[in-house]
């Protein structure tokens, strides 16, 4: 057990560390220009722990003034046609499904704005958006004043702005604090009872279950599991109408309305804590076999990560700290090509270098994009022997 920490969901002291790993990136999206400063970047342990009580999982040694959500921040999936027709497919299912129709949304963490443009462009839905994300860069009104952007958090002081939808994308899994964001989106909607609130999270089960150790890393420091995100919104007065398992289960979704019903504590660990226990068990040894499956085939062949979001930049400090095995790291997103992986350095290009550089194997970070590289390749005329990430 865990001396002097409790839960920040359920508050039990009845909490376990599974996993320690030291000074690794903080950052896992910042765009370096320099291989120097990509190596040198700021760096800090990861020490996970789970709640034995509702099973929220949290990194103990997480700092927040490390890390600098700034202009080189770049968290960018859209360039990906699989991943954007799954955004369009959320929008579709909010717009057509749930009716949000002639609505004013919040985004909260909207980033530069891309999902909340999906929900408002579409004239005949009628709907109004209102973007909050500190690290917003674009232009403060779009599509003649339907939709507008503040540069700072929503909190209380936009209670004055009515919403009838709160969306809430990928952002809770940065915040060490969870409650404190969940109550403050119910302060800032006090003079809007009747709000829907959407939120979409990492999946904790899913990355326990199939073992995806390049899925955890220091900017995510809470991990929900259907459980403990329902807890979380009980206990910050939310009454939560639904949780689904999206995108092959790698995401959790939320549904829940404003309650003024106190919350019951219970236990919800569930099945999370032996896929815990499993994993803190088998870290070790994927790392080695990888290693050894890497080290034989980069004797004799040139190999790519294909991915350079938070999974690939982990799987490389991981797997090749010091450029010895891995040639480079492939990625669609231009604005990250031609610049270096955090912690690493290895160096980001697109698909189109990899024949001139002898690439002949890729190693596929996330399966959901498996197909769409097959396919990419395939119209670039291209031979790359595609391995997908796994613990097998």
């Amino acid at each position: 057990m865990s001396a002097n920490k409790t839960c920040p969901v359920c508050s039990s002291e009845n909490i376990t560390n599974f996993l320690n790993r030291e000074q690794v990136p903080v950052h896992q999206n910042m765009v370096f220009k320099s291989q120097e400063v990509a190596v040198t970047t700021n760096r800090g342990n990861l020490e996970l722990a789970y709640c034995n009580d509702c099973g929220f999982i949290f990194n103990e040694s997480f700092e927040l003034a490390m890390l600098d959500y700034g202009n080189l921040y770049d968290n960018t999936q859209h360039c990906s046609p699989s991943f954007d027709k799954y955004l369009q497919e959320r929008s579709d299912y909010l717009i057509v499904e749930k009716g949000i129709k002639n609505s004013r949304i919040v985004e909260v963490g909207c980033g530069q704005g891309y999902f909340l443009r999906k929900l408002v462009e579409i004239e005949k839905a009628g709907n109004y958006g209102y973007g909050f994300d500190p690290s917003y860069r674009g232009a403060n009104s779009e599509l003649d004043g339907r939709l507008k952007f503040e540069k700072r958090y929503y909190d209380a002081e936009c209670s004055n702005i009515p919403a009838d939808v709160v969306v809430c994308r990928h952002v809770i899994e940065h915040i060490p604090e969870p409650l404190e964001l969940l109550k403050s989106v119910k302060q800032a909607l006090v003079n809007s009872p009747k709000a829907l609130v959407f939120f979409e999270t990492p999946c904790a089960k899913w990355i326990m279950k199939n073992q995806v150790f390049w899925d955890l890393f220091y900017e995510h420091c809470s991990y929900f599991t259907a459980e403990s995100l329902t807890t979380a919104f009980k206990v910050s007065g939310f009454q939560v109408e639904a949780v689904k398992y999206v995108y092959g289960e790698q995401f959790l979704w939320l549904e829940a309305t404003i309650s003024e019903k106190k919350p019951i504590p219970s236990q919800t660990a569930g099945v999370i804590l032996s896929l815990v226990q499993e994993f803190s068990k088998s870290e070790k040894k994927y790392k080695q076999t990888w290693q050894i499956r890497i080290q034989e085939l980069a004797a004799k062949e040139k190999i790519a990560i294909w991915g350079a979001g938070a999974k690939g930049v982990t799987f490389a400090n991981l797997i090749d700290p010091d450029r010895k095995l891995i040639s480079c790291v492939v990625d669609i997103n231009p604005n990250k090509q031609g610049n270096y992986l955090p912690g690493t350095g290895h160096p980001i290009v697109s698909y189109q270098e990899l024949e001139k550089l002898g690439v002949t194997y890729a190693i596929v970070m996330n399966q959901h994009y498996f197909k769409e590289i097959e396919n990419l390749l395939q119209s670039a005329n291209l031979s790359i022997n595609l391995l997908e990430a796994n613990c097998e």
